[in-house]
């Protein structure tokens, strides 16, 4: 039997390191005013934790399937926590942001391997409902870091918000580390080729480039446009900007509900169906956002957005921890930096494009868009799964 029981402590890693991601979003004006700065100055926290985080992620992969995935991950943890407290620390607003560059370089390497760790260890045909479950920790991070960051900077300061994202983080070191002490120095699947060749190997396969090229697809997309639902519903329906956002939170709150049916649905629906219906929730929400009589409307396409975001991506995930299983490590590592590619140059496509015409029309655009890339994957996917071996 699979022995998971590290699971929930490597899933609050994931949770942690999601709200360190999010924890400036809502602390902007605090941190502007605390450094005399404007709130798109204080901004840069928040694009160098996701710069260094998107950088890093190749970087991880090969480290894990070399000297073992646990232990990479506790090394991750502590650095994350002693950037967290350095960032408390920090006196001016230029160090805040390279504490928050350690950061996001440490947090890169947690949900990836621990997804990696997850593909070692569970069998393919179950594997997409353990990840679901690590799917709504990091959810939930998101969500909380989102929402905590603000409460806690307006009620007790900004710097204590900091320290407490250290303490978590140096806790889960020790946790984890006292977990995973006993693990072997490498995996026995790490020897072989550097990481250029695992690299070549994962790329020249046609599956391989298929998968990457949907996440890329599927970042550019989703986020591309979501990235602008907070603007467009305070231009069009003069919505302040705090409801507006926490409208669009309600993204996080619709994969947290598909990861507490997932594995029922799975064993109804299956693999390709599931994307598939992922897909078509995606393209009704983004015409629903296209749309959009009045700001209400923003409410059920922002949460059946996230539920069909999250029925395509859970699957797209469980295919990348099987891209290779000498090098599970280095191929979700390569599956996580196309998605993240394909969000930055969704949002920089975005922009350009809305500039130019009414972003209602870019959501107009994508909602057909999406539903083809989800029939294209999961036409592929049902192939694969009928007429080849999946090793478990």
């Amino acid at each position: 039997m699979t022995d998971l029981r590290a699971l929930p402590l490597l899933a609050a890693a994931g949770f942690a390191s999601m709200v360190s991601m999010r924890m400036c979003d809502a602390m902007l004006p605090a941190l502007a005013e605390a450094f005399g700065a404007q709130p798109a100055d204080a901004a840069v926290v928040v694009s160098a934790f996701a710069l260094a985080y998107g950088l890093l992620q190749l970087a991880y992969g090969p480290l894990g399937d070399r000297f073992g995935k646990p232990k990479v991950i506790a090394v991750a943890t502590l650095a994350c926590g002693l950037g967290a407290l350095a960032a408390a620390l920090s006196p001016t607003l230029h160090l805040l942001a390279a504490s928050r560059v350690v950061m996001g370089a440490a947090a890169a390497g947690i949900i990836p391997l621990t997804m990696a760790w997850i593909g070692d260890r569970v069998p393919y045909a179950q594997r997409q409902q353990v990840l679901a479950r690590l799917l709504g920790s990091t959810v939930l991070g998101m969500m909380a870091g989102s929402w905590a960051g603000g409460v806690t900077a307006q009620a007790v300061g900004w710097r204590s918000a900091f320290a407490a994202v250290a303490v978590l983080f140096c806790a889960l070191t020790l946790a984890l580390w006292s977990a995973f002490r006993r693990e072997p120095a490498a995996d026995s699947c790490a020897q072989g080729a550097g990481f250029l060749g695992q690299a070549a190997e994962l790329l020249g396969s046609p599956w391989s480039r298929r998968v990457l090229t949907v996440a890329f697809v599927e970042g550019a997309l989703v986020f591309g446009g979501l990235a602008f639902v907070p603007t467009m519903l305070h231009e069009r329906f003069q919505l302040p900007l705090a409801e507006a956002g926490a409208a669009v939170a309600l993204f996080g709150l619709g994969g947290w509900l598909y990861s507490r049916v997932a594995a029922r649905l799975l064993r109804r629906l299956g693999a390709p169906l599931m994307a598939g219906l992922g897909a078509a929730g995606l393209a009704v929400a983004f015409l629903m956002l296209a749309a959009m009589p009045r700001w209400e409307f923003a409410v059920p396409g922002c949460l059946l957005a996230g539920i069909g975001f999250y029925m395509l991506h859970n699957t797209l995930q469980t295919c990348a921890t099987q891209l290779s299983a000498k090098a599970r490590g280095t191929g979700v590592s390569m599956f996580v930096c196309a998605l993240f590619l394909g969000q930055s140059a969704g949002v920089a496509a975005a922009a350009w494009f809305i500039g130019r015409h009414a972003s209602s029309r870019w959501f107009a655009m994508a909602a057909p868009a999406l539903m083809a890339l989800g029939v294209y994957f999961a036409r592929h996917l049902r192939a694969r799964l009928t007429w080849r071996e999946v090793a478990p």
